[in-house]
């Protein structure tokens, strides 16, 4: 799936809309430490009243929020899994019969907790549901409306909520006029907050794939691997900070620890209009071909033997590819973070070029060129003469 992907499947998660139209909501409390089944709950989402209905759209939103290969991650299938979780969620996607939905999500329910204690309570919820989309847009000149032909694409949602225990509060009774000590012991689902969830199957472009999945962590560059890897049967991922940290070392290995600014600006640049000419179809990658091209388009002269021995060692397979979107940090944000031992500096990859390290009166000194005057706590500096 692409971002674009899971962007229109998020703005579908309203109440009373047509296009996407969830059947059924299956809830399950597990108890903590024990990891056994409290209890379980099936029924239309239809029968839930509009303010339980948006507490959950509201959540299943915030499991699909969150940057590719950071927070979601499109996984594969492995195809020697036993108890395959594919198999499991495709037979539930398949099925008519309510009970028969509930017995898979209840395996998969299983594989979740099985030998994996939680600190809390946990509600796991699924549903199930059709995401319509038109099969082409509106022409205003044409009767035809865009909703005569759409694309249909079933699908399963998981979230998985920790639960809190019920604040005690005082309270003050207008009725008896007296201070009342409020104690609840019903314990609070947390939906703003979801600790993990998945989307089965893949869709892109209209195209469901159920040969993949996506895959929500709770945080953004903190997958949980056992999930990945035991619970849904995905194969290995690389998150966008491990492909940064690959290109990084592949970097310094071939050129060096050292390298300028301007250098560095050029090597993000490259890749950034590889991204952006490449936007509206699949996310480019880059081998070491590739990158060995990038360094020498930015002036530096690079061996292939070298940079695919750095490539091999780094990522210890010489045909793997890096994302491109992974390596360049937010292009036009003030993203790149310039650490000194007095002052910290942020700027954007694409001012990079502005910045150097200069010798001045014999220290070390950080020069950036700039249009206008300087501020500082509000008074502009004042220009010295760059001389000894």
């Amino acid at each position: 799936m692409e971002k674009k992907d899971i962007a229109a499947i998020r703005r579908q998660l309203k109440v009373d809309n047509d296009l996407l139209q969830i059947s059924d909501i299956f809830n399950v409390y597990v108890m903590k430490e024990t990891t056994e089944i409290y209890h379980h709950q099936s029924q239309p989402f239809e029968m839930l009243n509009r303010d339980q209905q948006e507490l959950f759209m509201n959540n299943f939103k915030k499991v699909l929020t969150g940057q590719l290969d950071e927070k979601l991650f499109e996984l594969k299938f492995r195809r020697d899994a036993e108890h395959s979780s594919q198999l499991i969620l495709h037979k539930g996607l398949l099925s008519r019969d309510t009970e028969d939905w509930k017995e898979q999500m209840l395996h998969m329910t299983q594989k979740m907790i099985e030998d994996h204690p939680y600190e809390k309570d946990i509600v796991i919820t699924f549903i199930r549901a059709d995401y319509l989309k038109p099969t082409k847009r509106r022409n205003e000149e044409s009767e035809e409306n865009e909703r005569d032909a759409v694309y249909s694409n079933p699908f399963i949602l998981c979230s998985i909520n920790k639960t809190e225990e019920p604040k005690k509060e005082m309270q003050f009774d207008y009725i008896e006029k007296e201070f009342k000590y409020n104690i609840e012991v019903d314990p609070v689902i947390d939906l703003q907050n979801p600790m993990a969830g998945f989307l089965f199957p893949s869709i892109t472009d209209g195209a469901s794939d159920v040969n993949r999945i996506l895959y929500a962590a709770g945080k953004a560059g903190d997958p949980d691997y056992r999930f990945i890897e035991e619970v849904l049967n995905g194969e290995e991922i690389m998150t966008a900070k491990e492909d940064k940290a690959v290109f990084d070392e592949v970097i310094k290995d071939v050129v060096g620890e050292q390298v300028s600014p301007s250098t560095l600006a050029t090597v993000y640049g490259e890749i950034n209009r590889v991204v952006e000419e490449n936007e509206e179809e699949t996310p480019p990658t880059l081998d070491y071909k590739d990158v060995e091209q990038v360094l020498k388009q930015s002036g530096e002269q690079v061996d292939s033997e070298n940079v695919k021995t750095a490539f091999q060692r780094a990522a210890d397979n010489e045909t793997y590819e890096l994302k491109a979107s992974s390596i360049v940090p937010k292009y036009k944000s003030k993203s790149i973070k310039i650490n000194t031992k007095i002052a910290n500096i942020s700027i954007s990859p694409q001012d990079l070029e502005y910045v150097r390290q200069v010798n001045y009166k014999g220290k070390r000194c950080i020069m950036i060129e700039v249009d206008e005057d300087a501020e500082v706590d509000g008074f502009k500096m004042l220009p010295e003469a760059f001389s000894e």
